[in-house]
């Protein structure tokens, strides 16, 4: 056998060599890349599973104030939350303000709860203007109440308007956003509660 035919064969041994170590560099990434995959679905389908089963009801009404009570009725494998933080959502309506004065500004209109609650100002963590409640815990299968009152109208409201507010809501729900956490983990729910008669 002649040197140059050694040489070629030794050429095309190593270039064999290239091609399947490139292949098996590409075939481990593609399974690190599918194995990257699958690890997502799962935890994707973990936290879906553990999404709170939050249940909100109206309770102890008297007049315009009562409550919503706030229960986690589940899933058991979730256990007790670091917190759950109720927020007010206002209606579908646009509260943009087309000709801003002195006694009325967006951001008046941004800070007022277009609905027919507010959380009560002050209790239970709320900001003051009824918009969210504190941040606050609650264990698996046990709920708490949070203090509730009819909005009222706005500072700049004045005739039929103001006389009107609360009916323009009769027929509507109140609509709650409900944060809750466990630890680095945060689902955002969304519920509705019929409003009650007045």
């Amino acid at each position: 056998m002649s040197i140059e035919w050694t040489d070629t064969i030794s050429a095309a041994a190593a270039a064999l060599s290239a091609f399947a170590a490139g292949g098996a560099w590409w075939a481990a990434r593609r399974s690190a890349a599918t194995a990257e995959t699958l690890a997502g679905i799962e935890r994707d389908r973990r936290r879906e599973d553990l999404t709170p089963q939050i249940r909100l009801a109206i309770t102890g009404q008297f007049g315009d104030r009562g409550n919503i009570l706030v229960h986690l009725a589940g899933p058991d494998s979730l256990g007790d939350l670091t917190s759950v933080q109720l927020e007010m959502v206002n209606d579908d309506m646009d509260h943009r303000v087309l000709n801003p004065t002195s006694d009325v500004t967006q951001e008046d209109s941004d800070a007022h709860v277009w609905g027919p609650f507010r959380f009560a100002p002050g209790v239970d963590g709320a900001d003051e203007n009824g918009r969210r409640t504190g941040a606050l815990p609650i264990e698996m299968g046990r709920g708490r109440p949070f203090a509730i009152e009819r909005t009222r109208p706005g500072h700049w409201m004045e005739g039929p308007v103001a006389d009107g507010w609360q009916d323009r809501y009769t027929h509507l729900p109140i609509r709650v956003r409900v944060t809750c956490r466990r630890g680095q983990e945060t689902w955002v729910l969304a519920r509705e509660l019929e409003n009650p008669p007045r």
